[in-house]
């Protein structure tokens, strides 16, 4: 779990003593990212994970679950319209989305900008992060009052299962794959092939964050995640973004059997014709940069042959909550 820390500044020349609070996370071992903050808001744990809410200098108010920063104030605008835009703008109509994890709203905040989509499902296993987001971030109550959302507590495997329906876009919005937490499952080839692409309408997309991507951190599971879609799909790109809260870049994958829009000026166009309101981060350009990996992170995916399984896993540095009290 991040760290938090109260650092006594003694007094000089007789002014009053300070304190100066921290929060530290170990992004890897002997790295460590520390940030300054106003106040802690919240911190506490539910059956899946330890979660905290913190005023950050530098970022504003920010998520960490799992000792994991999820999202921050200042700059989630690039990881939500990264994760959403592409997907749904790549299709030619979508109206239907299922929104695996996604508990914060932001991911559902995003998608509902776009005015095709008739029908959202957010199914997340976590009710008390979902009603503590829905408490705390007052940027997405607008989105949990959306009639076109349908809100669920579950499994999102089990969910996906059970329901009879297909989706235009499936958007995996999960916590990282870290040993313990609650979700590893859902990166697993078997569970893209045989839960996630029979849901999917013809047309359909899937796309998944997965994890860091920076020049050393790619090989954690970014490459892997891309892997195992190229043995499930016939059309998958991986793309990534620098977000400055995360410390690193960040990737995402997009798969889908129907080829991607290659065109920058095509993608504006649905921009403009589709969204409501602008976007802050991505366009036609972007996206272009986006999915152009360097050559480094390129030829380590294409030469990659891990396929992510439950007995042959791999996971981001940390620990979940369920490790911990095998642990403890």
């Amino acid at each position: 779990m991040g760290d938090i820390s109260i650092t006594n500044v003694n007094c000089v020349n007789g002014n009053a003593q300070r304190k100066s609070c921290w929060y530290e996370e170990e992004i890897e071992e002997n790295l460590r990212w520390c940030f300054a903050l106003n106040s802690i808001l919240h911190t506490g744990a539910t059956q899946f994970q330890d979660i905290q809410l913190l005023d950050t200098k530098p970022f504003g108010k920010a998520l960490v679950i799992d000792g994991k920063l999820q999202s921050a104030e200042i700059d989630e605008f690039i990881y939500h319209e990264s994760l959403v835009h592409p997907a749904l703008l790549n299709h030619l109509n979508p109206k239907t989305v299922f929104i695996m994890g996604g508990g914060e709203g932001s991911t559902a905040r995003e998608i509902l900008r776009h005015r095709p989509v008739e029908k959202v499902v957010m199914c997340d296993i976590d009710e008390e992060v979902v009603e503590f987001c829905k408490s705390y971030l007052v940027v997405n109550r607008e989105a949990f009052c959306d009639p076109r959302l349908e809100l669920i507590i579950n499994d999102a495997s089990a969910e996906l299962e059970r329901r009879a329906e297909l989706y235009d876009v499936i958007i995996g919005d999960l916590a990282d794959p870290i040993e313990g937490g609650p979700c590893y499952q859902l990166y697993t080839k078997s569970f893209y092939e045989f839960v996630v692409k029979p849901k999917l309408n013809q047309g359909g997309i899937f796309v998944t964050q997965a994890g860091p991507a920076g020049i050393f951190s790619h090989t954690e599971v970014f490459s892997c995640i891309y892997n195992t879609l190229r043995q499930v799909f016939k059309y998958v790109v991986p793309y990534s973004a620098h977000i400055p809260s995360y410390a690193d870049t960040w990737g995402w994958v997009m798969a889908s059997d129907s080829p991607f829009i290659s065109n920058a000026d095509e993608l504006d166009l649905r921009i403009k014709q589709r969204m409501k309101g602008e976007t802050r981060y991505l366009d036609g350009k972007t996206f272009t940069s986006a999915s152009t990996l360097s050559k480094a992170v390129r030829e380590s995916l294409y030469s990659e042959t891990h396929v992510y399984t439950e007995g042959n896993a791999r996971f981001i540095y940390g620990h979940g909550t369920a490790y911990k009290h095998n642990q403890s």
